[in-house]
């Protein structure tokens, strides 16, 4: 009986916690459905009685572009971060080249260089190459953050794999890249998508680097789009607050979908024999 309400004590606990913590994403939904007389009612609306679609038709209308932009960006800084760090890890992982360590260190020392100071030495190499205001620029601007902890995670995982599989690919005449290509690849799928999953979403939410490298650029990311927004629409926060539920749509379903396989991939390296 004890331990049964210790239980109930704790599940309350965790669901008051959890209602605080999402309290700003409800009422940001709510902001966005309320017409902007009603903002100005004392007390304010806890729900959007008189709901409006007003803010999301401007989304509709302006940020399209914006939304377009996050999202290329986003995938090219998957395709590029992919295509350079599951080689890179596997070498360090099965290949063991001289220096792995020192490069392992390295990687972990580039993990703590602050983000502005990245952007301003892509600003003086992007401003002398002709790089500056372009989606090229940012993805690989975005990809110098996720490279690093992808190179980490795919390691991590690699190690634990048999060496017996990768051995009996090499009997039937698999070179090291047919190897890496036909096995290595297939089953790190749970790391794969983890890695994915957070290029991704650390390209969707960058503002640092979209602010230095591509503030005068024609396609500029939706972070800078709703940074704009509130300086051109300050008064408009059903319009604001409609923009930010979108822009946060894509990252809440890649979370939902890909959670299990994020889970197994954080906790790489438990393959079995």
């Amino acid at each position: 009986m004890t331990a049964t309400r210790r239980g109930w004590w704790r599940t309350a606990l965790g669901l008051v916690l959890t209602a605080l913590m999402l309290f700003p994403v409800y009422w940001m939904i709510n902001v966005s459905f309320t017409r902007d007389q009603d903002m100005r009612k004392s007390p304010p609306y806890w729900f959007p009685v008189n709901g409006t679609f007003e803010g999301y038709r401007a989304v509709l209308e302006q940020q399209g572009p914006y939304l377009l932009t996050s999202l290329i960006v986003g995938l090219g800084t998957v395709l590029l971060t992919l295509v350079v760090s599951a080689p890179a890890a596997f070498s360090l992982a099965k290949l063991r080249p001289r220096g792995g360590g020192v490069l392992s260190f390295v990687l972990l020392i580039a993990q703590m260089i602050p983000g502005i100071i990245m952007a301003m030495g892509f600003y003086a190499i992007y401003l002398s190459t002709g790089v500056l205001n372009t989606v090229p620029g940012l993805i690989v601007a975005d990809s110098t953050l996720a490279v690093p902890f992808a190179v980490l995670i795919f390691t991590t995982f690699m190690s634990g794999i048999p060496e017996e599989l990768m051995q009996a690919a090499r009997v039937d005449g698999a070179t090291p890249l047919r190897v890496f290509w036909s096995v290595v690849l297939p089953i790190s799928r749970n790391s794969i998508i983890t890695v994915s999953l957070f290029a991704f979403l650390w390209a969707w939410s960058d503002f640092i680097f979209a602010s230095t490298l591509d503030q005068g650029g024609a396609g500029q990311p939706i972070t800078l789009g709703i940074y704009h927004y509130i300086g051109n629409n300050n008064q408009q926060w059903n319009a604001i607050m409609a923009t930010a539920v979108v822009a946060s749509i894509p990252a809440t379903v890649l979370l939902v979908i890909a959670q299990r396989y994020v889970a197994a991939g954080v906790t790489a390296g438990a393959v079995k024999d």
